[in-house]
């Protein structure tokens, strides 16, 4: 089950959690938390919805169908953050994982209130805290200030504290046009990977990395190889991304349904379309 915002590009929030859940071979429920008026490239207006409307939602569908995990992503409101809490305390044996979006729409008292709900309420039931690692310095460490960035473990440490087991911290800039992605606890790396950074500015990256994740773990993968594969599976569709609008570049969570090309012939301008040195990527059902 997915917690998220609903918007109009498809691109993000419910959109790309319920394209990455299929992808990965699960089936969503999605549960509307509010609405961001946006195109490709920024975010206008953001209605949440009202707490008691939320929580409706998603026990209409827990009394009928089961579900294996959860993913949560942007909430709304303070008020959201503490309905959807409650719903994840009845589960506790669930995995939870935890999306922390920039949410540059809220004004600074709307983003503390919200922020501190989210650290108070559903971090310590968060099996693994997903996010950019600027994003996360300022949501765990909103007092660095360091001349160096904080560490995976650092900010791991500080996501442990607040109750949550494991941090994804992605995004890390790295020498020789890399980023790396971390998956820390407080001891520690867990595990990781690099990749070469992309030119192209992204929508739903998070999302999708996130919702694959969960799905991963409703599908009873071990935490360190879903990670892994979630990672794998964002950069293959990262790289296999279509300019949609005007604004940033959209994922495409189905790059493993393109057609192969004919008699051997490869369309260089297809994205996600193999060459000669890359074979076709799987699709991991489950």
């Amino acid at each position: 089950m997915s917690f998220n915002a609903s918007e109009p590009t498809g691109a993000a929030g419910l959109g790309a959690d319920q394209a990455a859940i299929v992808a990965m071979g699960a089936h969503p429920l999605p549960v509307v938390t509010s609405v961001l008026i946006r195109d490709t490239a920024e975010v206008f207006e953001h209605h949440a919805l009202d707490d008691e409307v939320v929580s409706e939602q998603a026990r209409s569908v827990l009394e009928d169908m089961p579900t294996s995990a959860w993913k949560v992503g942007f909430l709304g409101n303070a008020e959201t953050v503490a309905a959807v809490a409650e719903i994840l305390s009845d589960y506790p044996d669930l995995p939870l994982v935890t999306y922390v979006p920039a949410t540059t729409w809220l004004d600074d008292e709307q983003q503390q209130s919200y922020q501190d709900a989210l650290r108070e309420l559903v971090l310590p039931q968060t099996a693994v805290l997903v996010g950019n690692h600027a994003v996360l310095t300022e949501f765990l460490l909103p007092d660095w200030d360091a001349d160096r960035p904080a560490s995976p473990r650092e900010l791991a440490v500080a996501a442990h504290k607040l109750g949550a087991a494991h941090t994804l911290v992605t995004g890390i800039n790295l020498p020789n046009q890399h980023v790396d992605n971390v998956l820390a606890g407080p001891q520690g790396p867990i595990t990781g990977e690099k990749f070469e950074r992309f030119e192209a500015s992204f929508i739903g990256a998070g999302d999708t990395l996130s919702a694959a994740l969960a799905a991963l773990l409703a599908s009873g993968v071990e935490l360190h190889e879903a990670v892994g594969e979630a990672l794998t599976f964002l950069d293959q569709a990262l790289d296999a991304g279509f300019q949609g609008g005007m604004g940033h570049v959209i994922p495409d969570r189905f790059f493993w349904a393109l057609p192969a090309p004919e008699d051997g012939e490869v369309d260089a301008d297809l994205p996600g379309t193999p060459t000669d040195d890359t074979p076709p990527p799987p699709r991991r059902m489950h």
